[in-house]
């Protein structure tokens, strides 16, 4: 038996998901590049996305939202403070529970971030038929949703 032949490369479904993988890539790294002149990073800009439509959540159920440890969202909500995008105040019935809030500064940065996000988008899913943009979102949901982690 030829050890060669066991390889995925010729796969057509491990040719596509390196495909997905390679785009999303491709898209984190524009996006990035073109967050950089705002002084933002895009886990910066998960945050700022999740506290505008979520304001007063806590500090687990955002790090719940990012699928990111505790520790990783303690960590990076310090320097969104600092910069005066965010505020943490504690919760009035139960003081271990840290609310987050996004402040006037945070809420204008995340309108100029997004004007970004969203040009960015347009010109990759311009590729595509609103059909196809359906698709490609209903099947991307699926594999989500099959390895939700519980």
């Amino acid at each position: 038996m030829n050890k060669l032949q066991d390889l995925p490369w010729d796969n057509p479904r491990f040719k596509n998901w390196i495909a997905v993988i390679r785009a999303e890539k491709a898209i984190v790294r524009e996006l990035s590049k073109s967050l950089a002149p705002l002084g933002i990073k895009l886990v910066q800009l998960d945050i700022l996305m999740n506290l505008h439509r979520h304001p007063g959540m806590s500090q687990h159920e955002l790090a719940r939202k990012l699928l990111v440890g505790r520790s990783n969202i303690t960590m990076l909500l310090p320097q969104l403070e600092t910069q005066g995008l965010l505020l943490r105040e504690g919760d009035t019935k139960d003081k271990r529970v840290i609310r987050l809030y996004l402040t006037a500064d945070g809420e204008a940065l995340l309108t100029e971030a997004l004007a970004i996000y969203t040009a960015l988008i347009d010109r990759v899913m311009a590729q595509s038929t609103p059909a196809e943009c359906d698709a490609l979102g209903e099947q991307m949901h699926r594999i989500a949703d099959m390895l939700k982690e519980e």
